[in-house]
Order: structure tokens, then C-alpha cells, then sequence
């Protein structure tokens, strides 16, 4: 590994990974409305957490992560109520 490929603490630090909320809605390539609209989450609550000024709790973490994994058959079982 060359000394490019190393980084310091603070540059580590400073690559912050984006919320998980905003890392799963890009991941199926939908707006923030869509994405809200498609996934039964308020717009302002999934704006709040994509802004990190609020936190998802552990059943809504859990939520985005089985939308991360399967989002057509989420979508699939919401519509189907």
C-alpha cells in the first residue's frame, strides 16, 4: 500500500458516511417524496433523519435496512393493505 492509499485519523473522521436513512433512499433511486410517499414515513421525519438532526430508533433502523435489501417486496406487502 502506498502512502496515498493510508489516511490520518482527521481525514477519516471527516469522511463522514451519510445517514442511513438518505444511504437506503438513494439506493432505490427515489426522490424524498417518492421514497416517503412509496414507504409510509413522513416527508419531514425522513428529511429530519437524511439532515441527521434526528435519528431513526432501532425498529426504523431495521425498517431502511430491509427496504435496503428488498424494496419492491416492502412496497409489495404495504400496497397490499
Amino acid at each position: 500500500m502506498s502512502d496515498r492509499d493510508t489516511f490520518s485519523d482527521e481525514q477519516l473522521a471527516a469522511m463522514k458516511r451519510p445517514p442511513l436513512a438518505k444511504r437506503v433512499r438513494r439506493s432505490t433511486g427515489l426522490s424524498q417524496e417518492a421514497f416517503a410517499e412509496r414507504f409510509g414515513i413522513p416527508l419531514r421525519t425522513l428529511q429530519e433523519w437524511e439532515q441527521g438532526r434526528r435519528e431513526p430508533d432501532a425498529a426504523v433502523e431495521s425498517y431502511l435496512r430491509v427496504i435496503e435489501k428488498e424494496p419492491d417486496l416492502v412496497a409489495h406487502a404495504l400496497a397490499a393493505e
